[in-house]
């Protein structure tokens, strides 16, 4: 009987799925994984924390839990599988299946025959090319030889600079500031995680950087850097820096050359096109991991969104259509989270904004909430912002932020998407109560509740960075702070007024009819309440600040 011939090209998370799951379901088929590097089936998400000091063994991300280096042996003895490392696949010929390689340790060629070509070559990051890009010092952070470069040169540097306020350089920005060295952050539009996040959120990781010593440069593109054999400084049209290291973060681009030259197709977003099995158009090769496009479940669009989870379900998906399994692969979420310093940041679905493109007629709501029982040691913030749809009700995204524990409630946020949920059915969703792990009324349902209340016509509202719009604009606000005398004297929004609720209905004739009254506490629950009492005593232009003073993502007195 012939033995299929699998040939994978690239070995890193989606090409090691896709050969370990198709071993797994044919113990026959001849599979080979080819992979320039010697460094095979790493995680390259922990490289930062590497760089930060939080392990030493940079083998580490090579390693089975159970610390079984993955290298070529393992993947030959317990997986069973060939792993052809330092060798560079250089050309396909889909006519004859085959695919030439070439060894970068002798330089020798040869030619493989194929029944079935995965590809899985990755990505590359895009490195800008200003004058300078190329001198020592200035590198990505992509692969372990680099994550190893990155902590040499941190050792003896005092100032950094980070190019690109994605996932990489917010992580690579924290793990220098915590080396103790001098970090300045270049983003050249207005906020970081421009791609995921609305500004209302990404201005709260804005402080929080700043908070945290980072010198945080917006709407500022790189020019040049500047340096004699080693970079010593990187200039933009507002400045120089000093620096000892560059971390070029601004992107990455799917390594699609080789599938391109054979006539495999490309989509929209310049990424390899697979149907929900992973398969291009050639009936015998996929496509899976970084190289390829995804489609968003909530616009039906392709969109080009590179994470390892999603690289392992599309190696799993390929094996089991290769092995005749039904399985596909729907789309996704653009699910994310991250952690810079002290706050968490999750998003999935669409952004408030991305909403109005696709279409959609989108309400946007903000709410705090401590993430347990306010009375249990430990409860932090979260605020978490939902979008959703005006006339079906329908939930589009959420983005979350906070100190507390946002990556649960994301998720719940994503089985909802996946559902198709309505904002009313995210209310009631049975959810786990404890002191220890949750309010009674989880934060989501109050977030859910609070945009039900907004959809329903019963609350005005605005977010924080609306009311500050609205401050710094020419008709006349009254910032009505509601909070008790104490909580204002700790911290305070510039320019509030503080009447506290409970003297409210006392003092509601110091309060303006002529102005736009915007009322809100630490929460804004509080907040909710005073609209309710302005309005029904007559006030008619009353708005609360959605999120109160801990989605405040400016400055304080």
């Amino acid at each position: 009987m012939h033995s299929r011939k699998i040939i994978i090209i690239g070995g890193v998370a989606a090409g090691m799925k896709t050969a370990c799951r198709l071993r797994r379901l044919d113990a026959n088929a001849d599979i080979t994984v080819i992979d320039r590097s010697e460094n095979i089936s790493y995680g390259a998400c922990p490289l930062p924390y590497y760089i930060e000091g939080l392990y030493d063994d940079l083998m580490e991300v090579r390693k089975t839990p159970a610390g079984a280096l993955r290298d070529e042996t393992f993947f030959a003895n317990v997986k069973g599988f060939t792993t052809l490392t330092r060798t560079e696949a250089t050309a396909i010929d889909r006519q004859a299946k085959t695919v030439s390689i070439r060894s970068l340790a002798d330089d020798t060629t040869e030619v493989l025959n194929y029944d079935i070509l995965v590809m899985a070559t990755g990505n590359t990051p895009i490195l800008p090319p200003v004058p300078g890009h190329d001198l020592n010092g200035v590198l990505p952070l992509k692969t372990m030889e680099q994550a190893e470069q990155l902590d040499q040169l941190a050792d003896q540097a005092k100032n950094a600079v980070v190019v690109g306020g994605g996932l990489i350089g917010l992580e690579v920005a924290e793990a220098l500031t915590k080396r103790g060295i001098q970090v300045t952050l270049l983003e050249m539009k207005d906020q970081v995680m421009a791609t995921a996040l609305d500004f209302s959120s990404a201005a709260l990781v804005h402080r929080e950087l700043r908070k945290n010593g980072v010198n945080l440069r917006l709407s500022e593109p790189l020019q040049r850097i500047e340096g004699k054999t080693s970079v010593e400084k990187v200039v933009t049209d507002q400045g120089e820096y000093p620096a000892d290291m560059v971390v070029m973060a601004i992107g990455v681009r799917p390594v699609v050359s080789l599938a391109a030259d054979a006539g495999i197709a490309l989509g929209a977003t310049g990424a390899i096109a697979v149907n929900d099995q992973m398969l291009t158009n050639d009936p015998a090769i996929y496509a899976v991991g970084d190289c390829v496009e995804s489609i968003d479940l909530m616009s039906h669009k392709p969109v080009y969104v590179p994470l390892g989870s999603t690289a392992n379900k599309h190696g799993r998906v390929a094996a089991n259509a290769i092995c005749g399994h039904p399985d596909r692969f729907p789309g996704i979420l653009g699910s994310l989270v991250v952690k810079v310093f002290d706050l968490n940041v999750a998003r999935t679905g669409l952004s408030a904004e991305d909403a109005r493109l696709n279409g959609y007629d989108s309400v946007s709501l903000t709410a705090t909430s401590p993430d347990i029982a306010h009375l249990y040691p430990g409860n932090k913030p979260i605020i978490i912002k939902l979008i959703a749809d005006r006339s079906s009700r329908k939930l589009l995204g959420a983005q979350i932020v906070g100190p507390g524990v946002v990556d649960k409630r994301i998720d719940i946020v994503v089985s909802a998407l996946t559902m198709g949920a309505t904002v009313d059915q995210l209310a009631q969703f049975d959810l786990c109560y404890a002191p220890p792990f949750a309010n009674a009324m989880d934060a989501l349902h109050q977030a859910a509740n609070t945009m039900r209340n907004k959809l329903d016509g019963l609350a005005d509202s605005m977010s924080a960075c609306e009311a500050y719009e609205r401050l710094n604009g020419n008709e006349p606000v009254m910032l009505l702070d509601v909070r008790s005398p104490a909580e204002y004297e700790e911290i305070r929004i510039p320019g509030a007024t503080l009447v506290p609720l409970g003297a409210l209905r006392q003092r509601l004739d110091e309060i303006p009819k002529d102005q736009l009254i915007i009322p809100f506490c630490k929460l804004s629950l509080r907040g909710f309440e005073a609209q309710i009492i302005l309005q029904q005593a007559g006030f008619t232009n009353v708005c609360y600040m959605e999120g109160g003073v801990l989605a405040w993502p400016y400055e304080y007195e």
